[in-house]
């Protein structure tokens, strides 16, 4: 677990907990997790809030709503009660199939 999956600002000890909460959370489209198809664009803990951006693999994706929820979910069981999470979807840079990870390009047979 590197800090390189996604750009991290934020306490290191929350880290990991933040990475494995978010490798829970399945793209169901493509049945892998979020952080191996390249949907996190970045997280960023200040105080006791955490600021998630992240993209769809396409606009109209139509199980958006479920991936938003089940992060915050997974960020809410991961993190401290006094935690507030936001989840900010993004659409520049566009996600391409190059922010895929080696796990999910050899998954994918790419």
């Amino acid at each position: 677990m590197s800090e390189d999956r996604f750009p991290y600002e934020g306490p290191a000890e929350l880290l990991p907990l933040i990475t494995r909460a978010l490798e829970g959370v399945v793209d169901p489209e493509v049945a892998l997790n979020i952080v191996d198809v390249g949907l996190v664009y970045g997280v960023r803990v200040a105080g006791d809030r955490v600021d998630v951006n992240m993209t769809m693999t396409s606009a109209a994706c139509p199980v958006t709503d479920v991936i938003v929820d089940d992060v915050e979910q997974a960020l809410d069981r991961a993190l401290p009660p006094q935690v507030k999470i936001h989840v900010e979807l993004v659409w520049e840079p566009p996600w391409t199939p190059q922010r895929l990870s080696p796990r999910a390009r050899a998954f994918m047979g790419w």
